[in-house]
């Protein structure tokens, strides 16, 4: 994945935010931070992962990816806002849980370490285990790039629109 155009893509949007809602002199950080709170949530609930209660089946694999990229451009924007948007590349690891729920769980306590810490290993961390439950729900890093620069575009045409 080209992490550095994503990152430009992300800084270009969150400007053009901060500027239509009068938000650049704001903290955003808390505020993104339960944005990919709320998003690795919507995110779950279209995997129904965790819906052992029910026999209904995952939501269709594009709107699932359209989910994940949701998680993608907060944590873009979370990099930013710390000053990581310098870093090149971000590896899938072979330190997965062995389940997708598992794995969703990793991805809520790698947000509450870097939300403490701030840290640059801690973003690391986060973008890791993200990076890994992309993998184990099936996308490749080039299905993740794709989704998120046409994601990107809604973003832009949702702002316009007054979203």
């Amino acid at each position: 994945m080209n992490y550095q155009q994503l990152f430009k893509m992300q800084k270009g949007l969150d400007q053009h935010i901060e500027k239509n809602h009068q938000l650049q002199d704001e903290d955003l950080f808390e505020r993104k931070v339960l944005a990919l709170l709320v998003e690795l949530g919507e995110l779950a609930n279209e995997t129904r992962c965790f819906k052992f209660w029910s026999l209904k089946p995952s939501s269709p694999q594009e709107t699932v990816l359209e989910e994940f990229v949701d998680g993608i451009h907060f944590i873009l924007s979370i990099g930013i806002e710390c000053g990581f948007d310098r870093e090149a590349e971000y590896a899938i690891t072979l330190e997965k849980e062995d389940s997708v729920n598992g794995q969703f769980l990793a991805v809520y306590e790698a947000i509450g370490k870097f939300r403490t810490s701030r840290s640059p290993s801690h973003y690391k961390d986060l973008v890791t285990a993200y990076l890994n439950l992309g993998e184990m729900l099936g996308f490749t890093s080039s299905d993740i790039e794709k989704a998120y620069i046409d994601k990107n575009e809604v973003n832009y045409k949702r702002q316009a629109e007054g979203y």
